[in-house]
């Protein structure tokens, strides 16, 4: 165990809130890490709920007023999971206070609250450290991909396609702040779009250069409020498709809905290059598969890589045997485990995405926007 640790605030009880709750606690269990966790508090809107919250996922200490995170010198970084429209707000506090912050996904409603953002952590200074939560980039079947890359396995890449298709977005889903441009910002592009094109990039290791065009409809444009008779006016995508190129020339196509029944979670990536391709699906997250152009044809095929072997898969060793697959929560405690690698002074497994490094994939999300609202195409030179 860690003889150091650092004390986490986290803001946020729902969905992410338990995932992160977890990861903090697992981390320093399963990996070897210059500093572990503690668990120092939890803040959350629900008083009802706070307190067991607390209790069971181990918090020490538990308050409904957020703004307070700033100056408990319990807390060295702060945690973000909450709704969209509250990130700028309560990371600039923190980054104002010397706090590490580490923010779901999307950073932003806008690509303007995201630059307030990146210009606000780079007024922090070196020693205030961001982090944004695209944790399939954690993935040890993605770690194998972004070093088969690394390595050249694929040569020149022609195509990138990337796909994010889920079905829970159908007419009987009641409104939530997820279908308000006022709190979300987007749709499915900011809540789906988003991970596919931190992935691609950290895959590529290349910008994307231009947007060709890009659709973004809403299908369901009224849904009921729980618990009332009334429904709310729904002012966000649905679905959002465009096509891109990269820096290096490659072409690619972006996709992603709540809408496409049969899809529980299918966020899917695959990349075609001159000596091979490699595809991954998070809804087969331990396996990458692999064809190698350069093989005998007799041969040639889809491979599929079992990413689970110790010394071979970044993240693996710290898990189960050979073949003892892990779960999308083990995502979350590998980026645990590499903001504390960080925070100690040493190398993170894998690249990890920094406020910087997000509000450049907000960019790309907002130029496909404009690509959608104008029909036209868009140069990311365009979007500053």
């Amino acid at each position: 165990m860690a003889s150091k640790s650092i004390g986490i605030g986290l803001i946020g009880q729902k969905f992410m809130g338990r995932a992160h709750s977890n990861a903090w606690s697992q981390a320093a269990k399963f990996f070897d890490l210059p500093v572990g966790a503690r668990l120092a508090v939890v803040s959350a809107r629900d008083r009802k709920e706070l307190g067991a919250f607390a209790q069971r996922f181990g918090w020490a200490k538990s308050t409904p007023k957020w703004e307070s995170l700033a100056d408990d010198p319990d807390v060295d970084l702060v945690d973000i999971g909450t709704p969209n429209h509250l990130h700028a707000e309560q990371a600039l506090r923190m980054l104002e206070a010397g706090k590490h912050v580490a923010c779901e996904k999307p950073l932003a409603r806008t690509l303007a609250e995201a630059r307030v953002l990146r210009d606000a952590a780079a007024a922090a200074g070196r020693k205030v450290k961001t982090f944004v939560w695209h944790n399939y980039r954690r993935a040890p079947a993605i770690g194998l991909a972004w070093n088969l890359m690394r390595e050249g396995r694929l040569g020149k890449i022609f195509h990138v396609r990337a796909r994010y298709l889920q079905s829970w977005g159908s007419k009987s889903t009641p409104m939530s702040w997820r279908y308000s441009a006022a709190t979300a910002g987007s749709g499915a592009h900011g809540d789906l779009n988003a991970h596919l094109v931190d992935l691609t990039r950290f895959l590529m290791g290349e910008a994307i250069v231009d947007i060709h065009g890009a659709v973004a409809p809403t299908f369901v444009t009224s849904r009921a409020v729980p618990g009332t008779k009334r429904r709310e006016r729904c002012d966000v995508d649905d679905a959002a498709l465009f096509l891109a190129t990269f820096e290096g020339g490659a072409v690619a196509s972006f996709e992603a809905t709540r809408l496409a029944e049969g899809h529980l979670n299918d966020n899917t990536v695959e990349i075609n290059g001159e000596r091979g391709s490699l595809r991954w699906s998070l809804e087969d997250m331990n396996v990458l598969e692999w064809c190698d152009a350069e093989a005998p044809p007799r041969l040639r095929g889809w491979t599929k890589i079992l990413a689970t072997s110790a010394g071979n898969h970044p993240y693996a060793a710290a898990w189960w045997p050979d073949g003892h697959i892990i779960g999308y929560e083990h995502g979350f405690t590998n980026m645990a485990a590499d903001i504390l690698r960080v925070l100690g002074g040493k190398k993170p497994e894998l690249p990890l995405p920094d406020f910087a490094d997000a509000y450049e994939t907000c960019r790309v999300l907002e130029a496909a926007l404009l690509s959608a609202k104008h029909r036209c195409a868009v140069a990311m030179n365009d979007v500053p």
